[in-house]
């Protein structure tokens, strides 16, 4: 028997039905059916019983299978795993991640990533928000989803997959607690408190030292993670801008998130190195695409008209 011919009859020996089994090899009915008699002719024994109600394996045909099947899955590992290493999708694959909506989806698309390339292992890790390309550059990470601006030679910044209106985060007592929004111009009046390590470039625009109409601001004491900010809003020593999508997340007593009315987005996008990009990179990039396309749609149903 050829290859195909196998994957027709084991094919048709689990669906029962020419018609699915044309469907599900994106084969017509009459090559099924030519198949099988091909092979029942060979064999000179019916593999089937068959009628305009049913299709039934006979005995023979249920020892046929029976016989099969073990080689059969031996080949299609063999050529799966050929595939793979022909590719490059074979290994360990290294994502980073940035706050729990990036790791949600993260997670998601590692799931079927691994499900689609069963011979690539995903490994996941946060990314601090201090030393954001660190573990990037010395090879610890192959891609990682994580906040813009990220304006380095040597990394690619790939497409854009949240953008969420800003927040100012205020201590629950604060003036600016009570208000619906905020705007860039209310920064004058208190000290921000800033991230310690990422870039220039990356500070002045999430944590500007002037507000648009040129009024200082003052720097409050810096922090290196979330939860050190959080901290220091909590005990009055200054504010802090953030997603207003932490609010869903990070929320607690004692804190208040008041969106900002002027303040450009928060956006999160793809980083990799710029001679790190392989097909493993490529693929998973292909997948966090759909799995977040899917996700959007089935918010958007959700949602309702």
């Amino acid at each position: 028997m050829e290859l195909r011919d196998i994957e027709i009859f084991l094919t048709l020996a689990e669906e029962l039905h020419f018609g699915r089994t044309a469907e599900r090899l994106h084969l017509t009915q009459a090559r099924v059916s030519q198949s099988i008699k091909k092979q029942e002719r060979r064999f000179g024994a019916a593999l089937f019983n068959r009628t305009n109600r049913y299709v039934q394996l006979t005995e023979f045909g249920e020892q046929l299978r029976t016989d099969l099947v073990p080689g059969y899955r031996l080949i299609q590992h063999s050529v799966s795993h050929a595939l793979a290493r022909g590719q490059g999708l074979t290994g360990m694959l290294r994502v980073g991640f940035s706050t729990v909506w990036c790791g949600r989806l993260v997670l998601e698309a590692a799931d079927a990533f691994q499900a689609e390339h069963p011979n690539c292992q995903v490994e996941i890790r946060e990314v601090p928000l201090h030393d954001r390309f660190g573990a990037l550059r010395a090879g610890q990470r192959d891609i990682q989803l994580t906040e813009l601006p990220g304006e380095e030679s040597d990394i690619v910044n790939g497409p854009v997959f949240f953008s969420h209106p800003r927040a100012l985060v205020v201590p629950a007592g604060h003036r600016l607690a009570a208000e619906k929004t905020v705007s860039l111009e209310d920064l004058a009046g208190q000290p921000l408190i800033p991230l310690s390590g990422p870039p220039q470039y990356f500070a002045d625009y999430h944590f500007p030292s002037h507000t648009p109409s040129g009024r200082p601001i003052a720097r409050g004491p810096s922090a290196m993670v979330w939860e050190d900010a959080m901290n220091l809003v909590l005990a009055g020593r200054g504010v802090f801008p953030a997603s207003a999508e932490a609010a869903t997340y990070y929320a607690r007593p004692g804190l208040a998130f008041v969106p900002f009315r002027d303040a450009p987005p928060v956006e999160y996008g793809l980083f990799w190195l710029a001679d790190g990009e392989s097909p493993k990179v490529q693929a998973f990039i292909k997948t966090l695409v759909e799995k977040l396309s899917a996700t959007e749609s089935q918010s958007r149903r959700a949602a309702g008209p």
